[in-house]
């Protein structure tokens, strides 16, 4: 089966680090990977720009998509990776959402960061619009400079207050491809499950069924993101999945007007996916 993944990036280093992970993560897939890059901003930042002008920037823009193309290509030694560059003149998110739907496009790959990897910003102003804004395809981040390690565990927070249907699509693709172990994990802020609770519990299990899961409990510290760390670093795990509905542990980081450093820094790939309503 084939996989279509999207790229979109701003040139920086950290987002030439998510195409690497991308690239070594689905190393044995038929792929086709689509960079994009977005003038808009630059636009929007300088006003009356003459169309001569926003005409240079296209072409400036469409070189360096070019050059990018070049290197993934050159990096890359599977014969059925396929490459393509867009570049577009209108809303980053706006047009991913439309390159999603119109190229049948299974996941997202970028940076937690842009071109500025400020230490005080958990995730790049980008990172987070496309968290908030792309309802229709699961958004893999990337920590800048991250080593790539088989994602052989994979963490699952829930907090088993709703069911999960098509949103594990993206879980299972995951885990389809390494044969991955799903840590399903879950911080104790109730001294029991609730009727409701243990029945999304069951369904969980029945969902995953033809995978590898455990299930695992941990304290609560007050802290959930302290509680999700410590579990990261004690099973070594190597991708996080999270599902990004109202209240959710994800949903708290990125409804902040400024995203400031809240203790939660990525050490490791995070996939977040969209709740389906």
């Amino acid at each position: 089966m084939k996989t279509n993944i999207l790229l979109p990036t701003d040139f920086s280093d950290n987002a030439w680090s998510a195409v690497v992970y991308a690239l070594k993560l689905y190393k044995d897939e038929v792929c086709t990977f689509y960079f994009l890059h977005s003038t808009k901003m630059k636009i929007s930042a300088m006003s009356n720009l003459s169309n001569k002008l926003i005409h240079f920037m296209t072409e400036n823009a469409t070189k360096e998509l070019l050059e990018l193309k070049e290197l993934a290509e050159n990096a890359d030694a599977n014969a059925n990776h396929e490459f393509e560059i867009i570049v577009s003149t209108n809303d980053l998110f706006h047009t991913m959402e439309t390159i999603i739907e119109k190229n049948n496009i299974d996941i997202v790959v970028m940076g937690t960061k842009g071109a500025t990897k400020a230490t005080e910003i958990v995730f790049g102003s980008n990172t987070v619009n496309a968290i908030k804004k792309v309802k229709n395809c699961p958004i893999l981040a990337v920590p800048d400079e991250f080593d790539f390690d088989d994602p052989k565990q994979i963490a699952f927070p829930t907090d088993f207050n709703r069911l999960y249907g098509e949103e594990l699509h993206a879980l299972k693709r995951i885990a389809d491809l390494y044969d991955s172990k799903i840590r399903i994990v879950h911080i104790n802020k109730e001294t029991e499950l609730s009727e409701a609770q243990e029945y999304n519990l069951d369904q969980l299990k029945i969902a995953l069924k033809n995978y590898d899961y455990s299930f695992h409990w941990m304290p609560d510290y007050g802290k959930k993101h302290e509680a999700i760390k410590d579990f990261i670093d004690e099973l070594n795990i190597n991708i996080l999945v999270m599902i990004n509905y109202k209240h959710s542990f994800i949903h708290s980081i990125i409804k902040e007007p400024v995203i400031k450093k809240l203790g939660f820094q990525p050490t490791i790939p995070f996939l977040v996916i969209p709740s389906i309503n």
